[in-house]
């Protein structure tokens, strides 16, 4: 089942696509619930009941989650051919600690860097000029816990997005943390919408992004060094996960900082990132205050 998040005459609403019609249909949702988008559908006994489909041309998407209610887990080098890039970029604060690591690296970024799809990826010159693309898949938590065990963490997903964890490498390399690089206004699209977690197998499901049509990325999620049951772990241990909760898994090779020279994001760029089984989350990069 996929579930948007879009706006419609005016008013946020919650409904389920369907891709093939190009359609989506509302659900029967207050104007309190619909606000926190498809997490509002995290819990439920069954599903609200629908209303009358209206064209995906006349709704306006929004991010599945439009605002997420902690900071965004996220997890840095996690495919290895991207461990490497990384590495040699020079801009990794790791890199002392080898290449690939030897346990997950978690960071996270501010629910306030998150928008939609088609919105834009603000560039601000007098920050940084060093923007950098991601494609990543992200979990979102359905059953919260601590202490979840690998064999049981798959039962605490509720569904999966798209999500661009933009960077400002300049800013990430500067800092030994990365969470100002990294959470700079507008630099988490996420969408287009959200799947439940029976939609695609995470053990192999394919990735691609596409700067101005240029294919950049092209991976396959089973290629994670650590897979989500050992993400989900690692964070839970002594970090209770919540309903609701993002983790974008990290991102493959090919990202703008891999190529000599890099091939950083400039106002009027048009970054597109695939996931087989959910969709195409499609943002246009423009200049701060512009």
């Amino acid at each position: 089942m996929k579930v948007a998040t879009y706006q419609y005459n005016g008013q946020r609403h919650v409904g389920i696509v369907d891709v093939a019609s190009g359609t989506v249909s509302p659900l029967d949702l207050s104007a309190d619930e619909a606000q926190r988008g498809a997490l509002s559908l995290i819990g439920r006994p069954s599903l609200p009941a629908t209303g009358a489909a209206v064209a995906l041309d006349d709704v306006r998407l929004e991010a599945p989650v439009p605002r997420p209610a902690r900071n965004i887990f996220c997890v840095g080098k996690n495919y290895f051919d991207h461990a490497h890039e990384f590495s040699n970029s020079g801009f990794d604060s790791s890199a002392a600690k080898g290449a690939v690591p030897s346990e997950p690296i978690i960071f996270s970024k501010v629910p306030e860097s998150v928008v939609g799809p088609e919105e834009t990826v603000l560039i601000d010159p007098d920050v940084s000029e060093a923007i950098d693309y991601e494609a990543e898949l992200a979990v979102i938590i359905g059953t919260g816990g601590r202490g979840i065990g690998k064999d049981k963490a798959m039962e605490h997903i509720w569904g999966y997005t798209i999500v661009n964890d933009v960077t400002a490498r300049d800013l990430q390399g500067r800092y030994s943390q990365w969470l100002v690089g990294k959470s700079q206004d507008t630099f988490c699209p996420m969408g287009p919408w959200a799947v439940t977690a029976d939609e695609i197998d995470v053990a192999d499901t394919a990735i691609r992004c596409t700067v101005n049509g240029e294919l950049r990325q092209d991976s396959n999620t089973g290629l994670l060094i650590f897979d989500i049951p050992t993400i989900i772990a690692t964070i839970s241990q002594g970090v209770t996960l919540m309903p609701g909760d993002v983790i974008a898994t990290g991102t493959p090779a090919g990202v703008g900082i891999g190529f000599k020279p890099p091939k950083y994001l400039v106002p009027g760029d048009v970054v597109e990132v695939e996931i087989d089984g959910i969709g195409t989350l499609r943002n246009t990069c423009g200049r701060w205050g512009a």
